[in-house]
């Protein structure tokens, strides 16, 4: 397994072998206006008649083997602030567009749509997106790994959209301030997508095989500039915010507390490719609660970061890994304690090399012995061949007075812990041979020895055929106190192989045979989890799927568990365990106001018993207005004593209330009858200016059986986004 490295070197040599960029042939040209222009979703403006048009665009679903049938055109021009964009997204079949509401970041496959792709440094890695939907809601997005877009990420900028009867027209002003591009660059990447779901149909400008998103940069067109971009100059923002708030303990009884808090955030251009971010005293009381699930895992389950401050440039640092593999996992920070300051500076050195580097202090908790705690990241990456990189990774967790005080998080808090890796992504110039191989050390006080992780991947892609396989080794002392790696002292193998088919005619637009498994060793090549599955799915012209699968498990318990994790009773380490069952999923188009899926699984389970799980989920909306959807998953397990029969719902109702693109209300109920837990969040949103907030959030939780208030929250919470 140790030759990962070379074997993917290898072959990103060979792939890149006189590589030039697939569609090098399209090219936008953008000029700099001197007329005005307004951005009021009227293509009638001067600016526009001498713009040079994109139009032409080619379809990526259903078949990517002739033009779109859905007509848009796309112009683009800038001045000394602005990027200026207007889309003509012509309609085809007549009738209202198709929105799931006015909410900001929109699930892309259940919104007419229409999104740039930008890629300043031309690298086909890195870059921007923005959008809109039919009805104006905005879409935006920092991009990584070629054609990943997180959306977490919110910035400042503009767009209107108009409707008429036989388009709908975006008009949208992206500042210089927002993006990050280097200097003396002309030439950038570029591509747009559009979207239209009654068709059904989705197109862009340069061609993407279906295969891949139509966000993937590998397949970006030119960008090309008559001159050099504007610096956009001194670029300072500042982002404060004041907070109220009421706080009452129920169970166990405690008077109310009244919260009230400032704080700053400031981004700092340090040049144009470059950002600085720094915070003092954050807060994150509006970002929305996790989604419950219904837990009957051996290991730690992961909850994705929503903390805005944390999402800028982050894929820097959270992606380093694999997805059981995390050396940082920045939810670490401030999950039992204050964050009193922190700073980050990130983005592009030059089209090469790219760098992060983050350092956030905690404040200690005295009423659980949990010290003070500096987190220092490093990140490099550095560009080689036509699209891979090579990175590298150094994060220190570092406690003050009290080390070795009880720490909420670990079974103790350790004076310090460091992680040191080495990481090559490997992307193909086609994006048809992507992989990875990280090396990771580990550094701890008391643990010498077996404190690495070594893993590698490679996967073949294309029209017909996914190949894969990926391996992993993680030391028994292997320790990362600012990571998410819930499995140690293991060897993974994990090959996958699917077989895509393509009628030519008929409902059926193709179907698709994958077969994958999950085993797992101890480093002497003992057996202990065996988890493989063979699936069919089907996937309908008119964007239904269904699908469905046979799967086999083998688990030897390494340590006790609590098949149904509602504390029980415990099977024994070293028991072994095997299984089959048969599941089936459904999801139903995304063009109708009504919408639903379900899927369902039924076989064995630990100690010869048997578990049957039913999850749906439902959805209507009255757009653009209202969208109304309901999640429930109920599980049947059948065990013999003491657990007996266990049965419980997981039951989540949402309702999501635009009355306009700047007026949000959410309200999200969730009963977890494992947990025995019920929690209300709602949340009132008013963005009065562009990346500026009002929020207004009440939250709820319960005892259940019998019904009993655990405590109760309201927040009143006002930022501002002060451009010097």
């Amino acid at each position: 397994m140790s030759r990962s490295f070379p074997t993917i070197l290898l072959l990103t040599a060979w792939c890149s072998l006189s590589a030039q960029k697939k569609n090098e042939g399209f090219v936008l040209q953008i000029n700099k206006t001197i007329a005005q222009v307004t951005i009021d979703g009227d293509e009638r403006d001067e600016a526009w008649r001498s713009a040079q048009k994109a139009d032409n665009f080619f379809m990526i679903t259903p078949m990517d083997t002739s033009k779109a049938t859905v007509s848009t055109e796309v112009r683009m021009c800038y001045d000394d602030q602005n990027i200026y964009l207007l889309a003509v997204c012509h309609k085809k079949l007549s009738g209202p567009y198709m929105v799931e509401s006015l909410r900001r970041d929109f699930a892309f496959g259940k919104n007419d749509n229409f999104l740039v792709f930008i890629d300043p440094f031309d690298d086909q890695v890195n870059g921007f997106a923005f959008g809109a939907n039919a009805a104006g809601s905005q879409w935006d997005g920092m991009m990584y790994d070629g054609s990943k877009v997180d959306l977490n990420w919110d910035n400042k900028w503009k767009s209107v959209v108009t409707n008429r009867e036989d388009a709908w027209v975006l008009e949208a002003a992206i500042p210089f301030k927002t993006i990050r591009y280097k200097k003396g660059i002309r030439k950038w990447g570029i591509n747009f997508s559009r979207l239209d779901i009654r068709v059904p149909e989705k197109s862009s400008w340069a061609p993407v095989p279906r295969q891949f998103p139509s966000a993937a940069l590998a397949y970006s067109g030119i960008l090309l500039w008559d001159e050099e971009p504007p610096q956009p100059g001194t670029n300072l923002s500042i982002i404060p915010y004041m907070l109220g708030g009421l706080r009452k303990s129920h169970i166990p009884v405690k008077p109310g507390a009244f919260k009230r808090e400032m704080g700053l955030d400031a981004k700092v251009s340090l040049n144009s490719s470059l950002n600085m971010d720094l915070t003092i005293n954050p807060d994150f009381s509006q970002v929305e609660v996790d989604r419950q699930v219904t837990n009957l895992d051996r290991f730690e389950l992961f909850f994705p970061e929503r903390r805005q401050f944390f999402l800028e440039n982050g894929d820097q640092f959270s992606n380093f890994g694999y997805s059981s593999i995390r050396p940082f996992f920045s939810r670490r920070i401030g999950l039992n304690a204050p964050i009193i300051a922190g700073a980050r500076v990130s983005g592009k050195i030059n089209k090469d090399w790219r760098m992060g580097a983050m350092d956030m202090l905690t404040g200690k908790v005295d009423s659980v012995g949990l010290p003070a705690q500096n987190y220092a990241v490093l990140a490099l990456q550095r560009r080689v061949f036509s699209r891979s990189n090579l990175g590298f990774l150094y994060i220190d967790k570092q406690s003050f007075a009290g080390a070795g005080m009880p720490d909420t998080s670990k079974a103790t808090s350790t004076p310090y812990n460091r992680n040191l890796g080495l990481e090559y992504n490997l992307a193909s110039q086609n994006n048809q041979w992507t992989g990875k191989a990280i090396l990771v050390k580990s550094f701890s006080p008391g643990l010498r020895g077996e404190d690495w992780v070594h893993a590698g991947s490679l996967q073949f892609s294309n029209r017909h055929i996914t190949a894969g396989w990926q391996h992993e080794y993680v030391g028994r002392n292997y320790t990362a106190e600012a990571g998410y790696v819930p499995r140690r002292d293991h060897i993974r193998l994990s090959p996958v192989l699917s077989r895509n088919f393509f009628p030519k005619g008929g409902p059926v637009l193709n179907h698709t045979v994958r077969i994958a498994s999950s085993l797992y060793y101890t480093p002497q090549w003992k057996q202990t989890d065996n988890d493989t599955y063979i699936a069919y799915t089907i996937v309908m012209r008119n964007q239904t799927n269904f699908s469905t699968y046979l799967s086999y498990d083998f688990v030897q318990l390494r340590a006790p568990f609590d098949p149904t994790n509602t504390g029980k009773d415990t099977l024994t380490a070293g028991s072994r365990h095997r299984w089959n069952a048969i599941g089936m999923e459904f999801v139903s188009k995304p063009q109708r106001l009504f919408t639903f899926g379900f899927s369902s699984r039924y076989g064995g389970y630990y100690a010869d018993g048997t578990r049957l799980n039913i999850t749906t989920d439902i959805g209507y909306r009255f757009q653009p207005y209202v969208s109304m959807a309901i999640s429930a998953s109920y599980n049947d397990i059948r065990l013999p004593e003491p657990w007996n029969r266990t049965r419980f719902w997981l039951i989540g109702p949402r309702m999501d209330v635009t009355l306009t693109n700047t007026l949000f209300f959410t309200a999200f109920l969730q009963y977890n009858e494992q947990q025995r837990n019920v929690n209300l969040n709602t949340r009132f949103q008013w963005r009065y200016r562009p990346a500026s907030d009002l929020y207004l959030v009440y939250t709820d939780n319960y005892y259940t059986n019998p019904l009993m208030v655990r405590n109760r929250a309201l927040v009143l919470k006002f930022n501002y986004w002060w451009n010097l």
